[in-house]
C-alpha cells in the first residue's frame, strides 16, 4: 500500500491548494462570508462545512440566540450551484455543488458548547484528520464555537490515542474568538503540549457588524451601498443576490479573516501566522498559540478564555479620545490594509458568476526572476529583487510595489525606500545586526477592472 501511495503521488503531485473545513453557527454574518466562501472555493480543496453551535446560536436557543436551521447551508450551494457553470470557465478549479453537498455534514448543535453527542459532522473532521492518504495539513475554521472539533479530536484521543501526534502535526485551527468554553475545556489540556497551530483571531471583528465605527473612512467605501449594489448585489447572478446586506450596504463577514488567511495569494500567510496576510497578523502567546498583536505593550493577553467579554476589539468599538482612536488604527491595521484589495478580489468573483472570460478581470501571476524567497545576506551586499517575470492573465498592464513589512522586520523602516518598478535593488545597511530578518512585499496590480494584486514575499536575514 506505501508503495502504491508513493506511485500515486509521484504520477499525481498532490494539490498546492490549502486543505479547509469549516464549521459555522449559521449566524447572518456566517451566511454573508459563505458567499465569499464559496466565490473562493476554487482556492481550496474543501474537506468539510459542518453547522456547529455556539454560545450565541444553539439548536433552543430564544430571540437573537435562535439557530438557524441547518439546511441553510444546502441553500447556499444549490445557489452556488446555479452559477457554478460561469464559474468553472474562469477557473477548473472550482469544486462542483455535489462535492461540496457530498462534505457538508451536521456536527453538535443541540446546545451552547455541547460536544458529548458523537454526531456526524464530529466523525467527519476526525475522518479526515486521520486519513493518511495526504500528509498536506488541513485548516479547520471554527467559525462559531469549537464544540464539534472538540468532539471530532476526543474521539481521535479514545479511539487512537496513538496518533495524537501525528493529528496535531498536520491539524491547524484558525477560531473567530473562543465562543463556547470546549477549546479551554477539552482541546487545550490535550493538544496544546501537542505543539498544534492556533490562532484565536480577536481583530476580525473590523469585518463584523462594527465595521462602521471602526474602519478607517478610505476603506468604508468598498463596504458602502454604492460599491456593494454595483459590483455584487446588483445582475450578479443567485449566490450574489442573496447576500444579507444592510440597507443594501455591507452587512457583515465576522468569520472571512478565517479562510482569507488560507488563499495562496503569495504573502506566505500560511507559513506563519506572524507573517501577516489577508487574515491578519498574530503573536505567539504561549506553546503554538497565536493571538492578535497587542495595540499597546502594557496590555496582555488573557490567560484564559479569548471571547466577547475580554475583546480588546469591543473595548475600542466606541473609542473617541485621540490615543484610543490611534491605537484601535494600529490594532485592525493587520486586516485594514489589505481590504481594498479583498474587496476588489470578491468584485472579480461576483463577475465570474455572469460574465465570460474575456468581460472579466482575472489576479496576476508574480514570478520572481533569479530572486529566491528566501535569502542570507550580509552587510554592505548589493540585493536585486527581480518580480520582472510576472505576467497577467489578461494581458494588462501591471503596476508594481516593492515595501518592507515593518512590522514583522527588524531595524528602521526608513532603511528601505518604496520601489515602484518591477526591480527593486537595495544595499544592505553597514549598521544591521547579525540575525536580523527583513521581509519585503511585492505587490502586482493590473489595471482591469476591478483591478487585482497579488503579491510576493522576499525574506532576507542577515548573516550571523
Amino acid at each position: 500500500m506505501k508503495l502504491l501511495l508513493l506511485f500515486l503521488f509521484l504520477v499525481c503531485p498532490l494539490s498546492a491548494r490549502p486543505r479547509v473545513i469549516v464549521t459555522t453557527d449559521g449566524e447572518a454574518d456566517d451566511r454573508c462570508s459563505m458567499v465569499r466562501f464559496l466565490l473562493s472555493s476554487n482556492e481550496f480543496d474543501v474537506e468539510g462545512i459542518v453547522n456547529s453551535s455556539s454560545q450565541f446560536h444553539w439548536v433552543g436557543g430564544e430571540g437573537w440566540h435562535a439557530f438557524h436551521p441547518v439546511e441553510w447551508v444546502r441553500e447556499s450551494i444549490d445557489r452556488y450551484g446555479e452559477v457554478y457553470p460561469n464559474l468553472k470557465k474562469h477557473d477548473a478549479n472550482y469544486p462542483s455543488p455535489q462535492e461540496l453537498l457530498a462534505v457538508w455534514k451536521v456536527g453538535n448543535i443541540q446546545g451552547a458548547g455541547e460536544s458529548e453527542q458523537l454526531t456526524e459532522g464530529a466523525k467527519w473532521i476526525a475522518k479526515v484528520l486521520l486519513d493518511q492518504s495526504d500528509p498536506r495539513p488541513i485548516w479547520v475554521q471554527a467559525w462559531g464555537g469549537c464544540n464539534t472539533i472538540a468532539r471530532a479530536l476526543r474521539l481521535i484521543e479514545q479511539d487512537y490515542p496513538h496518533r495524537m501526534r501525528e493529528v496535531a502535526q498536520k491539524l491547524r485551527l484558525f477560531l473567530i474568538w473562543e465562543q463556547d468554553e470546549t477549546y479551554q475545556n477539552s482541546i487545550r489540556p490535550k493538544w496544546e503540549p501537542l505543539n498544534l497551530t492556533t490562532i484565536i483571531s480577536d481583530q476580525f471583528d473590523c469585518m463584523a457588524y462594527i465595521w462602521p465605527k471602526v474602519l478607517p473612512p478610505e476603506t468604508q467605501r468598498f463596504f458602502k451601498q454604492e460599491w456593494m449594489e454595483k459590483h455584487l448585489l446588483k445582475n450578479h447572478g443567485a449566490l450574489c443576490s442573496s447576500y444579507e446586506h444592510l440597507n443594501r450596504a455591507f452587512h457583515a463577514e465576522g468569520d472571512t479573516p478565517a479562510f482569507l488567511h488560507a488563499i495562496p495569494n503569495g504573502l506566505r500567510s500560511l507559513e506563519s501566522p506572524g507573517y501577516g496576510g489577508w487574515g491578519g497578523r498574530y503573536v505567539r502567546v504561549r506553546a503554538n498559540v497565536w493571538m492578535d498583536p497587542p495595540p499597546d505593550p502594557s496590555w496582555k493577553h488573557p490567560d484564559g478564555r479569548w471571547t466577547i467579554d475580554k475583546s480588546w476589539a469591543k473595548k475600542f468599538e466606541n473609542a473617541t479620545e485621540p490615543e484610543e482612536l490611534r491605537m484601535r488604527e494600529r490594532y485592525f491595521r493587520p486586516i485594514t490594509r489589505w481590504l481594498e484589495a479583498v474587496q476588489n478580489d470578491f468584485a472579480a468573483r461576483a463577475d465570474w458568476c455572469v460574465n465570460d472570460v474575456a468581460s472579466a478581470n482575472h489576479p496576476p501571476v508574480v514570478t520572481l526572476k533569479e530572486t529566491p524567497l528566501n535569502l542570507v545576506v550580509s552587510a554592505g551586499e548589493q540585493v536585486t529583487l527581480d518580480a520582472s517575470a510576472s505576467k497577467d492573465p489578461d494581458g494588462d498592464e501591471l503596476h508594481y510595489r516593492w515595501w518592507c513589512h515593518q512590522e514583522v522586520s527588524h531595524g528602521s523602516n526608513d532603511r528601505w525606500p518604496v520601489v515602484l518598478k518591477p526591480q527593486a535593488k537595495f544595499v544592505i545597511p553597514t549598521e544591521v545586526q547579525a540575525g536580523e530578518v527583513i521581509h519585503f512585499i511585492c505587490e502586482v496590480q493590473d489595471s482591469g477592472q476591478p483591478p487585482l494584486t497579488r503579491y510576493a514575499r522576499v525574506i532576507l536575514k542577515i548573516k550571523e
